[in-house]
């Protein structure tokens, strides 16, 4: 499946109960509003809250076994990530090359690498776009053969630029470009270049994943134009 036709999907589709997860922003006093005119980040601006609020939503939808798109979207991963030109079973050992344990594919490793969700959160930003995706796929393959829980990572990567939307740490990027989704995309992309330079230079194990993580989370959401700009002088190369 394409990434267009996978987000068309997610567009169309009944989110309600996605939605409904969702949590309202809180009200900020008087000296809050004041420091954040200050120094604080710009807020999103109002044309670009239907795709805050669909990123966000998709960020809440789980996978269900029944919808035929998220089938599709998981044999793509799974055959970009293994370069394979054949599908896979639903459930299986296969699924321990991603960097999950047990039959189901759904099973995370133990150690630093604290669980987010038992499934892949079924988002477009586990679906590298087409800005990312040469990208991705390096920095997968590189991390799969080196027995790297490459899922888990990728879920918690995700979490970690989710939250950075919802915290409006991202706001000026998406004003600047005039869009969410992207910018979501790449960001990601971008953590994981990141965290695949950290993991090459530091000689990183399992047991390092919880600083990695701590490092990703504080790149992403105080310098998040930095890395992007890494991601594009990579890609450029």
């Amino acid at each position: 499946i394409s990434f267009t036709e996978a987000l068309q999907h997610f567009q169309s589709a009944e989110l309600s109960a996605s939605r409904g997860k969702l949590r309202a922003p809180g009200r900020r006093g008087i000296l809050a509003a004041l420091l954040r005119c200050l120094r604080g980040p710009p807020r999103l601006r109002p044309q670009l809250r239907g795709e805050q609020e669909l990123a966000l939503a998709m960020a809440q939808c789980a996978l269900d076994d029944s919808e035929r798109v998220h089938m599709r979207i998981l044999q793509t991963i799974y055959r970009q990530l293994t370069r394979s030109r054949l599908g896979c079973p639903r459930y299986g050992a296969h699924w321990e090359e991603l960097g999950f344990q047990g039959r189901t594919g759904s099973s995370p490793l133990p150690g630093e690498i604290p669980r987010i969700h038992s499934n892949l959160p079924w988002n477009l930003l586990v679906y590298p776009s087409s800005l990312s995706q040469s990208l991705f796929l390096n920095a997968g393959i590189l991390v799969v053969f080196q027995n790297f829980p490459f899922c888990i990572m990728s879920v918690n990567i995700t979490r970690i630029v989710i939250q950075a939307l919802q915290e409006e740490r991202l706001s000026r990027e998406c004003n600047r470009r005039q869009q969410v989704i992207g910018v979501l995309n790449d960001l990601y992309a971008a953590a994981f270049l990141r965290l695949s330079r950290l993991w090459e230079q530091q000689h990183g194990t399992v047991a390092d994943a919880g600083f990695f993580l701590k490092e990703l989370e504080l790149s992403t959401k105080k310098k998040p134009r930095q890395l992007l700009k890494s991601l594009e002088a990579y890609l450029s190369r």
